[in-house]
């Protein structure tokens, strides 16, 4: 007898939530940015460290993810990760800390950072949940980014 295989999606609330969160951090940061009262080259400074960080925080989740059940990358490729992201945050921070603006500015600047990679993080696992949920349903195996069965993962 066969066994009959469940797959649990999440619902399309909680994907909106979860696009419409990231947006939401992203646009606040952008706004924090542009309205800054300080210099440009500080202010292009902090939109790059934002940049790195959001960046360096998807590599790190996959790679977490792709880690999970057993080792697929190397050594070397884990410890870049992790030195990319403790970086980018380490030097995002003491950007932040040490520019000529006043408390609650960088304590605005602080949590919408914050939100953003909480948001990063939480967007990347309901992105890899859905592409995971689409494989069990068509059978396929993730051997280079499309299912086995051709369909490809846009359906809402």
């Amino acid at each position: 007898m066969a066994q009959q295989l469940i797959v649990r999606r999440d619902t399309n609330a909680w994907n909106f939530q979860v696009w419409a969160s990231f947006a939401l951090a992203a646009g606040l940061c952008g706004l924090g940015i542009i309205n800054m009262p300080s210099e440009r080259l500080d202010r292009a400074f902090l939109a790059l460290g934002y940049f790195f960080c959001l960046s360096s925080a998807f590599v790190v989740s996959k790679t977490v993810r792709d880690n999970q059940s057993e080792r697929v990358d190397t050594q070397a490729w884990v410890f870049q990760v992790w030195a990319a992201f403790v970086i980018a945050m380490t030097l995002t921070a003491w950007g932040l800390f040490r520019m000529d603006i006043g408390p609650w500015e960088k304590g605005y600047m602080l949590v919408t950072w914050l939100y953003l990679m909480s948001s990063a993080f939480t967007l990347q696992k309901a992105i890899r949940d859905k592409h995971e949920a689409d494989l069990l349903e068509h059978g396929g195996s993730d051997g280079g980014g499309a299912s086995a069965g051709g369909s490809s993962s846009s359906d809402t």
